[in-house]
């Protein structure tokens, strides 16, 4: 099975999640013997081998660049004033010309490259996947992460974004959601009819844990309370900080930890301010890798109070490394996990009770530390390929 698939980052140029979602899903396409031509929107310039075949070890795996500003999470706005300052003289005169100059170029990549179905993850590649299936008559597969619903919360929704979205899912052969959550989303927002859309929960990789138990992020006699995630209206860092103030009325030993970036940063560092708490806040930028692994093993606590989160691949990195988990109700990684604590988004009375009540009883922390870390380990990439497999041989069989 030869898959032509389209995004627009992979670990370690990632900016959040979508990435390291895409990477592991095709790398484990690729341990079930499928062949994975991923076409990215830009060149790694400071690179000087070909990042796939590294990153896959792989000789069945092959990357094709294609020269782009494209970056999960850019926003209209931000792209105009990339191009203003004169960062894009080469590239579309509004984001979403490039987005369709980016499905130019998959045009000739789809006319020389043999394959069987096509696999395009989330809005900005979904016309580069539509004019491949033009060009070559094969199956495409529109693989919803987020939508613009979700990224906004609702609100100011981009016209724009949503047309390409919808337009992408109606030219798709099927629609992969990565939860029930997105899947209803889809139908009441989209139009897309049910019997159409397959739900493909995301899952999380083994590598991310580390062995110990020692606390690399410390601060002395305080409990940790943990945030990661890009810092936007999506993910809810203001009912963060609002339930933090909350929690230090009648707890002052704890410290909120805030890994991310994004359009919120400096707004939230200043709400925590405003609020008298900043002593009680580090915030450390992005984190990646092992320093993102240290840091989940070293949380009392980890909460996830998004707005609207299609998943939520962050829960399971932290119950992997044995952190209590507390997310949001409106979460699709909610609806597959029973060991954690759960919150409507904008009650912050109840996500300080239940922050409260893990950093006061170690004995409900325990509990969900140990649960919780038996619980993410059912979710796997390499389960999460065969049904991918599973859903390509039914759209293309001659290929299986």
């Amino acid at each position: 099975m030869r898959v032509l698939m389209f995004g627009w980052e992979l670990p370690p140029h990632n900016s959040g999640g979508l990435g390291v979602a895409c990477y592991n899903l095709a790398k484990a396409l690729c341990e079930k013997n499928a062949e994975v031509i991923f076409v990215l929107p830009q060149k790694y310039d400071n690179v000087s081998f070909d990042p796939f075949r590294v990153i896959f070890a792989s000789d069945t795996v092959k990357v094709v660049g294609i020269r782009s500003p494209l970056v999960p999470y850019l926003t209209a706005e931000r792209y105009a004033a990339l191009l203003a300052r004169g960062e894009l003289s080469h590239f579309g005169d509004t984001l979403q010309d490039e987005v369709m100059r980016y499905g130019a170029e998959a045009k000739r990549i789809a006319e020389r490259e043999q394959f069987d179905v096509i696999h395009a993850h989330d809005w900005l590649s979904f016309p580069a996947g539509v004019v491949a299936k033009r060009a070559s008559g094969k199956p495409l597969i529109a693989h919803v992460h987020a939508t613009e619903f979700d990224r906004t919360g609702g609100q100011g929704v981009d016209q724009k974004v949503y047309e390409i979205e919808k337009w992408g899912m109606e030219q798709a052969d099927k629609v992969v959601a990565v939860s029930r959550f997105t899947k209803d989303m889809i139908i009441a927002k989209y139009g897309i009819p049910p019997e159409k859309i397959e739900v493909v929960h995301n899952a999380v990789d083994d590598a991310i844990a580390c062995g110990g138990n020692a606390r690399s992020f410390s601060f002395p006699e305080k409990a940790i309370v943990l945030f990661v995630g890009r810092m936007t209206l999506q993910k809810g860092p203001d009912y963060f900080v609002a339930a933090a103030r909350k929690v230090l009325e009648r707890e002052k030993d704890v410290m909120f930890v805030m890994a991310g970036d994004g359009d919120m940063y400096h707004a939230v560092i200043e709400q925590a301010s405003r609020l008298g708490i900043a002593e009680h806040f580090s915030f450390t930028g992005f984190l990646r890798g092992r320093e993102l692994t240290r840091l989940y093993r070293s949380a009392d606590i980890f909460v996830m109070p998004s707005i609207s989160e299609p998943f939520g691949l962050t829960a399971l990195e932290a119950q992997k490394n044995r952190a209590p988990v507390l997310i949001s109700r409106q979460t699709g990684v909610g609806e597959v996990l029973n060991h954690c604590l759960k919150v409507d988004f904008w009650d912050v009375d109840e996500m300080a009770a239940k922050i409260l009540a893990v950093v006061r009883y170690k004995e409900l922390g325990q509990c969900l530390s140990d649960n919780g870390y038996e619980e993410s380990s059912r979710f796997t990439w390499s389960a999460v390929a065969e049904q991918c497999i599973r859903l390509y041989r039914s759209l293309a069989p001659a290929g299986a």
